[in-house]
């Protein structure tokens, strides 16, 4: 069963001095390298709140590749909205689907998720929005998470009447404890940025994203003296059981996927939250 989340706000894009851009062949999502630091910041784009759609995870997986093979020395994960870094799955991708582009889109959030969770280099998620469900699983899948205050994160999918599949637990319990982790995804918590620093969902909170962005360049430039290799295979080994995992079920999780979200109530409940957005619009 899959995660679901729901919209937020809509979003303005902002720009980061002092880099360069490396790709402008990808308009979901733009990486762009600091000259100074070698860091590269690969922003979420698109409008309004980040959906992630089959397009947006394909060019987040591209994005991923293009900042490993060029030897950035870290990647910080960003939203280019002020209020969400990213709202989740995009509905409509589940919602009376094509059968084909259905398969194609989960298949991509895993590729997404293996590239991120598995990417060799220092990776930061700079969370400057809200973040339920699928963007929490963005955040959550990096090292280490500089957060703004006034937002929340969280894997809520169970007040959705949706079970988190495996590799979102298995993210999530690369955060917190477990048991605190087994209470939040039961009760469908989604927690303040005050909660989730107490909690040790996130490291660090900064008043503004500039200060966040710092926050994120330190701690990748804690690494300057770590040979990149051997720091790259230990964080493998580390990670290498729910990698693994995924490798070897992810035929039997897209299975299981269909399966669920092809259900007659669950099609119900996705075009009665759907219209219920609409009307809210109205």
């Amino acid at each position: 069963m899959r995660s679901i989340a729901w919209n937020y706000a809509k979003t303005l894009k902002s720009v980061l001095p002092g880099v360069r851009q490396m790709s402008s062949s990808a308009p979901l999502t733009t990486v762009e390298v600091n000259d100074k630091t070698g860091i590269a910041t690969l922003t979420l784009n698109r409008p309004p709140v980040n959906g992630l759609n089959l397009d947006l995870l394909t060019s987040i997986k591209k994005s991923i590749d293009e900042i490993e093979n060029n030897r950035s020395k870290g990647l910080i994960l960003t939203s280019s909205s002020k209020t969400i870094f990213s709202a989740g799955l995009d509905l409509m991708e589940m919602y009376k689907p094509d059968p084909e582009r259905l398969k194609s889109f989960w298949t991509a959030l895993q590729d997404a998720w293996i590239a991120l969770y598995g990417c060799n280099v220092p990776s930061v998620a700079l969370v400057n929005g809200h973040s339920p469900a699928g963007g929490c699983l963005l955040a959550t899948s990096c090292e280490y998470r500089v957060m703004l205050p006034n937002f929340t994160i969280g894997l809520n999918e169970t007040k959705l009447g949706i079970v988190a599949p495996d590799w979102f637990m298995t993210t999530f319990l690369n955060v917190l404890p477990r048991r605190t982790a087994e209470n939040a995804l039961t009760q469908g918590k989604l927690f303040t940025t005050e909660e989730a620093l107490q909690a040790g969902l996130i490291d660090e909170v900064a008043a503004t994203k500039e200060e966040a962005l710092a926050k994120c360049e330190k701690f990748i430039a804690s690494f300057a003296k770590v040979n990149p290799i051997a720091r790259g295979i230990t964080k493998q080994k580390f990670r290498k059981a729910g990698l693994d995992q995924m490798v070897m079920t992810r035929e039997q999780d897209l299975q299981e996927f269909l399966f669920v979200i092809n259900q007659p109530m669950v099609q119900k409940g996705l075009g009665m939250y759907l219209e219920g957005l609409k009307a809210k619009k109205a």
